[in-house]
Protein backbone atom coordinates (compact mmCIF):
# COMPACT_ATOMS: atom_id res chain seq x y z
CA UNK A 1 0.00 0.00 0.00
CA UNK A 2 1.67 3.40 -0.96
CA UNK A 3 0.35 7.03 -0.37
CA UNK A 4 -0.72 6.37 3.31
CA UNK A 5 -0.76 10.43 5.01
CA UNK A 6 1.20 11.06 8.16
CA UNK A 7 1.62 13.85 10.36
CA UNK A 8 3.86 13.73 13.26
CA UNK A 9 5.42 16.09 15.80
CA UNK A 10 9.22 16.30 15.29
CA UNK A 11 10.62 15.14 18.60
CA UNK A 12 13.25 17.39 18.52
CA UNK A 13 11.65 20.55 17.59
CA UNK A 14 7.53 20.18 18.54
CA UNK A 15 7.35 21.24 14.81
CA UNK A 16 4.92 19.16 12.26
CA UNK A 17 6.40 16.96 9.85
CA UNK A 18 3.86 15.17 7.35
CA UNK A 19 4.50 13.06 4.15
CA UNK A 20 3.27 9.87 2.93
CA UNK A 21 4.63 5.97 3.99
CA UNK A 22 4.57 3.06 1.63
CA UNK A 23 4.04 0.02 3.60
CA UNK A 24 4.50 -3.51 2.25
CA UNK A 25 4.89 -7.38 3.28
CA UNK A 26 5.26 -10.48 1.98
CA UNK A 27 2.46 -12.87 3.98
CA UNK A 28 3.60 -16.22 5.55
CA UNK A 29 -0.04 -17.83 6.72
CA UNK A 30 -2.49 -14.75 6.56
CA UNK A 31 -3.03 -11.05 5.78
CA UNK A 32 -4.25 -8.00 7.40
CA UNK A 33 -7.29 -5.96 6.18
CA UNK A 34 -6.02 -3.15 4.15
CA UNK A 35 -7.74 -0.54 6.49
CA UNK A 36 -4.78 -1.74 9.11
CA UNK A 37 -2.04 -0.87 7.45
CA UNK A 38 -2.81 3.33 7.33
CA UNK A 39 -3.88 2.89 10.94
CA UNK A 40 -0.39 1.65 12.14
CA UNK A 41 1.36 4.17 10.67
CA UNK A 42 -1.33 6.68 12.32
CA UNK A 43 -1.02 5.01 15.27
CA UNK A 44 3.10 5.75 15.82
CA UNK A 45 3.00 9.13 13.90
CA UNK A 46 0.43 10.23 16.55
CA UNK A 47 3.06 11.33 19.32
CA UNK A 48 6.38 13.43 19.42
CA UNK A 49 8.76 11.00 17.18
CA UNK A 50 11.50 10.81 14.54
CA UNK A 51 10.72 9.99 10.95
CA UNK A 52 12.87 7.16 11.55
CA UNK A 53 11.20 6.18 14.55
CA UNK A 54 7.69 5.38 13.10
CA UNK A 55 9.09 3.56 9.88
CA UNK A 56 11.40 1.06 12.08
CA UNK A 57 7.87 0.59 14.30
CA UNK A 58 5.69 0.03 11.73
CA UNK A 59 8.02 -2.32 10.01
CA UNK A 60 8.87 -4.39 12.93
CA UNK A 61 5.32 -4.32 14.58
CA UNK A 62 4.30 -6.02 11.43
CA UNK A 63 7.25 -8.08 11.89
CA UNK A 64 6.33 -9.43 15.34
CA UNK A 65 2.30 -9.85 14.64
CA UNK A 66 1.51 -11.13 11.40
CA UNK A 67 5.29 -12.84 10.68
CA UNK A 68 5.19 -12.32 7.11
CA UNK A 69 8.26 -13.38 5.40
CA UNK A 70 9.39 -10.19 4.98
CA UNK A 71 8.33 -6.65 5.27
CA UNK A 72 9.19 -2.89 4.29
CA UNK A 73 8.12 0.68 5.26
CA UNK A 74 9.30 3.84 3.31
CA UNK A 75 8.11 6.70 4.53
CA UNK A 76 8.91 10.24 3.08
CA UNK A 77 8.29 13.51 4.25
CA UNK A 78 7.23 16.49 1.76
CA UNK A 79 7.69 18.84 4.61
CA UNK A 80 9.48 18.94 8.14
CA UNK A 81 8.47 22.58 9.95
CA UNK A 82 11.60 22.41 11.75
CA UNK A 83 13.08 22.89 8.13
CA UNK A 84 10.82 25.23 6.61
CA UNK A 85 10.02 28.04 8.95
CA UNK A 86 13.12 28.15 11.00
CA UNK A 87 16.99 27.33 10.33
CA UNK A 88 17.91 26.68 6.92
CA UNK A 89 14.08 27.99 5.81
CA UNK A 90 14.18 25.40 3.13
CA UNK A 91 10.48 24.13 1.45
CA UNK A 92 11.49 21.83 -1.21
CA UNK A 93 13.90 19.40 0.99
CA UNK A 94 12.25 15.74 1.02
CA UNK A 95 13.22 13.18 3.64
CA UNK A 96 13.49 9.68 2.99
CA UNK A 97 13.79 6.49 5.35
CA UNK A 98 13.22 3.04 4.97
CA UNK A 99 13.04 -0.55 7.04
CA UNK A 100 13.61 -3.68 5.36
CA UNK A 101 13.02 -6.91 7.45
CA UNK A 102 12.95 -10.61 6.10
CA UNK A 103 13.09 -11.37 2.43
CA UNK A 104 13.16 -7.72 1.69
CA UNK A 105 16.71 -7.30 3.46
CA UNK A 106 17.72 -10.30 1.24
CA UNK A 107 16.61 -9.60 -1.34
CA UNK A 108 15.22 -13.00 -2.55
CA UNK A 109 13.68 -13.09 -5.92
CA UNK A 110 13.44 -9.50 -6.29
CA UNK A 111 11.32 -8.54 -3.91
CA UNK A 112 12.85 -5.70 -2.71
CA UNK A 113 13.21 -3.93 -5.71
CA UNK A 114 9.92 -4.71 -6.99
CA UNK A 115 8.80 -3.10 -3.65
CA UNK A 116 10.72 -0.05 -4.48
CA UNK A 117 9.52 0.31 -8.36
CA UNK A 118 6.03 -0.43 -7.66
CA UNK A 119 5.70 2.28 -4.83
CA UNK A 120 8.23 5.04 -7.32
CA UNK A 121 8.59 7.56 -4.86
Amino acid sequence: MKDILYTAMCLHHALPFRGKAAVGYIPDDGVVGLSKLPRLVQFYADNFTLQEIITSRVADAIQEVLHPKGAMVVLYASEHQCMSVRGIKDTHARTVTSAVRGVFRTNDAGCKDEFLQLIRL
